[in-house]
């Protein structure tokens, strides 16, 4: 089975078995706090094509200006019930969209904003020879990253020098050993990382 045929049929299972549940977080997200059910941003994609993608919403509707694009620790922007669908990674379903209209993957390198991509431009362009993707080895290893952006002095700063770089080197790994059993392997550990199960399935250097 080829990459993309997995991703669709992977999409479309999520869809038809999950409906029920975007139903009612579509739901709860109303009744919680006034704005849309949906947040949409801006990312960039294969080739650097740039995309909207799609998230439930977490924060209140006028996020973006009330802050930057970092979610540091107990973000006062952040609504109830976006603080435990952040928890359980629930907002990002969605992406289920972006995977069926061919933006983005199950597993890949997690979209960044044009801001960050502008800075280390060179790297992308490697990094974004594959679609991005739902989950991946940064998304694994940082999967808490708000709250360790909480304790930097100048979380802005702690992004763009140390995580970022981080994470743009476990993409470059991704990119150089990706495979439908590597891509397997990741979404097995990604389930493990969120039901915090102590096994490890993707064990590589400079990872966890």
């Amino acid at each position: 089975m080829s990459k993309r045929a997995f991703d669709l049929v992977c999409a479309v299972v999520a869809l038809l078995v999950c409906w029920p549940v975007f139903v009612i977080m579509a739901i709860l997200i109303k009744l919680d706090s006034p704005g849309p059910i949906l947040f949409r941003q801006v990312r960039v994609g294969r080739g650097f094509r740039p995309f909207c993608i799609y998230k439930f919403r977490t924060m209140v509707a006028d996020a973006p200006r009330l802050g930057g694009p970092l979610t540091i620790g107990e973000d006062p922007r952040m609504t109830r019930v976006g603080g435990r669908l952040r928890r359980w990674k629930l907002d990002e379903l969605p992406q289920a969209l972006n995977i069926l209209k061919g933006e983005m993957s199950i597993v890949g390198p997690r979209p960044e904003v044009p801001k960050y991509v502008k800075l280390f431009r060179k790297d992308y362009s490697r990094i974004l020879s594959v679609r991005p993707g739902l989950t991946d080895l940064a998304s694994l290893n940082f999967i808490d990253e708000a709250a360790g952006l909480d304790k930097a002095e100048n979380p802005e700063e702690e992004y763009r020098k140390r995580i970022l770089p981080h994470k743009i080197r476990l993409s470059k790994l991704y990119v150089d050993r990706a495979s439908l059993l590597f891509d397997v392997a990741i979404i097995v550990q990604t389930c493990l990382c969120l039901i915090e199960a102590p096994w490890v399935v993707c064990d590589l250097p400079g990872f966890l």
